[in-house]
């Protein structure tokens, strides 16, 4: 089975992205993992600082590594949004393929450190785990937003810039880098979110020379995502729009069996609507 860096590699060369899809519980696991194994497509599940607070971290991993044994399947698992060195540590030794410091809340020379610390501790590890960065503000929210979040504005000036990208990639080691773009955390309650500036995903691919993610992708036109991903984006994060579809689902077959009290015949409606979700972000990210 090919590792993770090989199916990231593998997407970058065909001009596909693979998709990151985050989980708080084994229900959303299987609606995730149903629909990739539909499409045979290998998939990617996150879980966030909070999201592994509850399902549990150790847990997490070994719910994904059985169906990675169970069905010889490439799915894989990253520590999404990590916030500390300590809690990047935890992940790896836990188990994960890959691991995000999200640098948001340091100082950028708190940011290149930190990062390349967590690259240091991944490579001595014994196994091989991928580390990914962020550089630039796009917001921390996974909610419905009113408006923008403050910092996270739109504007070319609070975009990523090349150069800045190419001397962190060179600083830290990062093996991922998930730069602002135009993408922002969370789904505008009036809209579709801002567009995506390709240019600017076509620059920085060049100046970085790592593959790059994008995050936020709740939210995003059809037509973004196709075009950031020919001009450079290999992986995509999608979990608010996830979110929304197995909470309306669960509420959903409820109002239908409103005296049902089985969890797992209840919340098959929300791995229902989860799943539909996934299947056509997968087929979009993969021209299918």
């Amino acid at each position: 089975m090919q590792t993770l860096r090989e199916i990231v590699a593998d997407a970058e060369a065909r001009k596909v992205a693979v998709g990151h899809f985050n989980i708080s519980d084994s229900e959303q696991l299987w609606g995730i993992f149903n629909a990739a194994r539909e499409l045979n497509l290998p998939v990617i599940i996150g879980t966030s600082e909070g999201e592994r607070s509850f399902i549990g971290q150790r847990q997490a991993v070994a719910l994904v590594k059985s169906l990675r044994e169970e069905y010889d399947y490439p799915i894989y698992i990253n520590a999404d949004h990590t916030y500390s060195f300590e809690k990047v540590k935890e992940a790896i030794d836990a188990g994960y393929d890959a691991v995000i410091f999200d640098g948001s809340k340091v100082t950028p020379e708190e940011n290149v450190s930190i990062s390349g610390q967590c690259v240091q501790y991944a490579r001595k590890s014994g196994r091989e785990v991928l580390v990914e960065a962020e550089l630039g503000n796009i917001g921390t929210s996974s909610k419905m937003l009113e408006s923008i979040p403050e910092g996270a504005q739109i504007t070319s000036d609070m975009l990523t810039k090349p150069d800045d990208l190419k001397a962190f990639v060179e600083e830290t080691g990062v093996d991922l880098i998930a730069p602002a773009v135009g993408n922002l955390h969370g789904m505008l309650k009036s809209g579709k979110n801002p567009n995506i500036d390709i240019e600017r995903v076509r620059q920085l691919r060049s100046a970085g020379g790592v593959p790059m993610v994008l995050h936020g992708g709740s939210g995003i036109s059809s037509e973004d995502f196709m075009k950031a991903i020919q001009a450079g984006i290999s992986i995509v994060h999608i979990n608010t729009e996830i979110r929304v579809a197995y909470r309306k689902g669960i509420q959903l077959s409820l109002q239908e069996n409103p005296d049902e009290i089985a969890p797992y015949r209840f919340m098959k409606g929300g791995q229902r609507a989860l799943f539909e979700v996934v299947k056509q972000r997968l087929m979009l990210f993969n021209g299918l």
